[in-house]
C-alpha cells in the first residue's frame, strides 16, 4: 500500500467525504478509485516521455535555459533518458540595464544552475555570450564583451554563445565580430543564433562572417534552421541544429522528414526550452517520432546524442565518462548554504561502480 493510500484509509476509513468542487458525497471506495485513476495517468504519461526499448538509451539537450525552468522539468526530462544538457546565454524577455545583471547571470548558468541539474541526475553545462538582441546597446555591450574573458576559461563552459543576428543591424555585427575573435583565442566551439525573421538572409550573413574571420565550420553549431536554410548549412560544412517548438520555428514531423531527406550527418536536434511556451521533453519526443517515421536507431541517436557530444566535446569540457561514471546523487548536498528541496526527503543514490546507467 502507498503513502497515500494509507492516509486515506487513516483519514476517511469508511468515512464519506464532501467533495471541495461540487459537494457530493466521496465515499472511501470512491476516493481509492480517484486515486487509482490518478496513479494510472501519472504512469501513463511517464511512459510517454520514454524512449522505446530499443531506444531506451542516452539523450543529450544542447541547447535549453534551465534557469528558467522548474525541478520538474530536470526530473521529467531524467526519466526520458536526458543524460545532459547545455544552456547558452540568453536574454531575459526584457533588457538587461547593467553589465552587472549579465555578471549575475552568467554565474547563475555556470554555478547554481550546474549544481541544480545535478541534484536530479542531468549533467549542465552551458555557453557564455552576448546574444543579439542585447548587441544594439552599444554602451552595455562593450561591457560585456570585456567581462565574457573571465566566464569562458570556467570550468563546464562548452561554448560561445548563443550569438549572431537578430535584426541584423550593424552594431550586432560589431558583437558578433568580437564575439568570434573570443572563440578563436579561448579555442571554444561557436552557438549561433539566427534571426526569428528573413532567416535565410540571417544564415547566409551569418556564415559569411564567420568565414571572413576564418571560423572552422566544423566547430561550429548554427541553431534555430528550417527548411529554408538546412541546405546550405549543410554545404557550407556547418552543424545544423533544429529547436523544436510545440507550434513555431521546427516541428517534430518536419524534422523527421529532414533527417530522412538529407540523412543525420551535422544534423542537430534541441528543445531550447526558455520562459515561454516550450517543450522541455522535445527531444525525447523527436526520437519517438523519428523512429515512427522508421528511421533507423543508429540514425536516431546520432541525431538526439553523438552529434552534440561530437562538436561541444570540442572544447575539453565535456566528455561521455561525465555521465557513465557520475558521482552518486546526493540531495542532502548544499550549493551556498541553500538546497533544491522544500522538506522532502532527500534523494540519496548509493555509490554502486557496477550500476547500469
Amino acid at each position: 500500500m502507498s503513502d497515500i493510500q494509507q492516509a486515506i484509509e487513516e483519514m476517511f476509513s469508511d468515512r464519506s467525504a464532501a467533495c471541495p468542487c461540487c459537494g457530493a458525497t466521496l465515499s472511501p471506495e470512491t476516493l481509492r478509485s480517484l486515486l487509482r485513476q490518478a496513479s494510472q495517468r501519472q504512469q501513463e504519461r511517464q511512459s510517454r516521455h520514454r524512449l522505446s526499448p530499443g531506444m531506451s538509451g542516452m539523450l543529450i539537450d544542447p541547447h535549453a535555459h534551465m534557469i528558467a525552468r522548474t525541478t520538474d522539468d530536470y526530473e521529467a526530462m531524467a526519466a526520458s533518458g536526458v543524460v545532459a544538457v547545455i544552456e547558452p546565454a540568453f536574454w531575459l524577455g526584457q533588457a538587461r540595464t547593467n553589465v552587472g545583471s549579465f555578471i549575475d547571470y552568467f554565474s547563475t548558468i555556470a554555478g547554481f544552475e550546474r549544481f541544480r541539474a545535478a541534484q536530479f541526475g542531468i549533467r549542465h553545462y552551458c555557453a557564455i555570450g552576448l546574444n543579439p538582441k542585447e548587441a544594439n546597446n552599444r554602451e552595455l555591450a562593450d561591457a560585456v564583451l570585456d567581462l565574457l574573458p573571465r566566464y569562458l576559461g570556467k570550468e563546464g563552459v562548452v561554448a560561445l554563445g548563443e550569438i549572431g543576428y537578430d535584426e541584423q543591424t550593424e552594431l550586432e555585427d560589431r558583437a558578433f565580430r568580437a564575439q568570434i575573435e573570443l572563440a578563436q583565442a579561448f579555442d571554444l566551439p561557436i552557438m549561433i543564433h539566427t534571426p526569428h525573421r528573413d532567416k535565410k538572409r540571417g544564415a547566409k550573413r551569418t556564415m559569411d562572417t564567420l568565414e571572413a574571420c576564418g571560423f572552422d565550420p566544423a566547430r561550429c553549431v548554427i541553431d534555430h534552421n528550417n527548411e529554408e536554410t538546412v541546405q546550405e548549412v549543410l554545404d557550407r560544412g556547418y552543424w545544423c541544429a533544429f529547436t523544436i517548438y510545440p507550434s513555431t520555428k521546427m516541428g517534430n514531423d518536419r524534422l523527421a522528414a529532414i533527417v530522412e531527406r538529407y540523412g543525420p550527418e551535422r544534423i542537430i536536434v534541441d528543445s531550447a526550452c526558455d520562459w515561454g511556451v516550450s517543450d522541455p521533453l522535445a527531444v525525447a519526443k523527436s526520437a519517438r517520432i523519428m523512429a515512427a517515421h522508421g528511421l533507423d536507431e543508429a540514425v536516431i541517436r546520432q541525431v538526439v546524442y553523438h552529434n552534440a557530444l561530437a562538436v561541444y566535446g570540442l572544447s575539453g569540457e565535456m566528455s561521455e565518462t561525465d555521465w557513465l561514471e557520475p558521482a552518486p546523487v546526493d540531495q542532502r548536498t548544499l550549493y551556498g548554504g541553500n538546497s533544491v528541496l522544500r522538506g522532502q526527503a532527500p534523494r540519496v543514490d548509493q555509490d554502486n561502480p557496477d550500476r547500469i546507467v
